[in-house]
């Protein structure tokens, strides 16, 4: 039995996590949040893993409200940079496996072909700066058999997302702009939960690797809100908007999709198309 710790259990990835775990009879999880476990404690991480022998910890959590960053410095820090340190010592000293989700947001979108895991990092909001320290911080103490995968704008049936907001506003608005000028891939939670869970027996590395994950295809977020009313057969008037339309705290990457041919490669997985894996999810909502 492999006991695996969850942490951010409560998130959009977390949720999808524990709604598979039956399917896993080998794996013993426990899920955790902030009123649970203070990821940033070290000595209560510490004897958290060593109480209930754990041999895998998949670190779900995160600030990731990112206009919010912007004047939380202090807490998108804390979850976002010292909890990875946090992680990041305690596996080595334990010598257990390391999963941690990471972003997009590392890079300043200013590329024209998806990115590839080694090209330049250079964030552009205090969301993205902080993820990045905290992978940094990995990296330098790099633990063996630790993986960080960097993600991008994830939705699921669990949780505050972008589907759920585009429906929720398609029954408040008759008519909606949405953004037309940000590109990049959408990702189903329960895509990348099942990707985790498959491959922890297949993670075996000296160095921490980086890997990128997101369904398949390109993407704006005109395309994507469209995508959704048009399975969901809802008619709204959809308006395309650019960014400088809409405003936000937080500097988002224009150009943001992620070259998965390392994770597909490395641990032979097939990845869905964004739209089939949303028809997916909106069955469920």
């Amino acid at each position: 039995m492999i006991n695996i710790l969850v942490t951010g259990a409560n998130g959009q990835l977390g949720s999808e996590i524990n709604a598979l775990k039956q399917i896993y009879s080998d794996y013993n999880f426990h899920f955790t949040d902030s009123k649970e476990l203070d990821i940033t404690n070290h000595e209560g991480v510490d004897q958290f893993i060593k109480t209930n022998k754990i041999s895998v910890i998949i670190n779900c959590a995160a600030h990731t409200a990112v206009d919010k960053a912007e004047t939380e410095i202090e807490l998108s820090t804390k979850l976002n940079h010292l909890a990875v340190e946090n992680f990041g010592n305690i596996a080595k000293v334990n010598n257990i496996k390391l999963i941690h989700i990471s972003t997009d947001y590392v890079f300043d979108g200013t590329n024209y072909i998806p990115y590839s895991e080694n090209q330049k990092t250079n964030p552009q909001s205090v969301y993205g700066n902080t993820k990045l320290a905290g992978e940094q911080a990995l990296q330098k103490i790099n633990p063996k058999n630790s993986i960080i995968i960097r993600t991008s704008w994830v939705y699921s049936s669990f949780g505050n997302n972008f589907v759920k907001t585009m429906l929720r506003l398609a029954n408040e608005r008759k008519e909606l702009g949405v953004i037309v000028d940000q590109i990049g891939t959408p990702t189903y939670a329960r895509d990348l939960a099942k990707v985790i869970l498959e491959i922890i027996p297949k993670i075996k590395n000296k160095n921490v690797e980086v890997y990128h994950f997101s369904n398949k295809g390109v993407s704006s977020w005109y395309d994507f809100a469209k995508a959704i009313f048009d399975i969901k057969e809802i008619k709204i008037k959809l308006n395309a908007i650019e960014t400088s339309q809409y405003p936000t705290a937080a500097k988002r990457p224009f150009y943001s999709v992620l070259n998965k041919n390392k994770i597909e490669n490395t641990f032979q997985i097939e990845i869905p198309n964004w739209r089939d894996s949303l028809k997916e999810c909106l069955q469920k909502l």
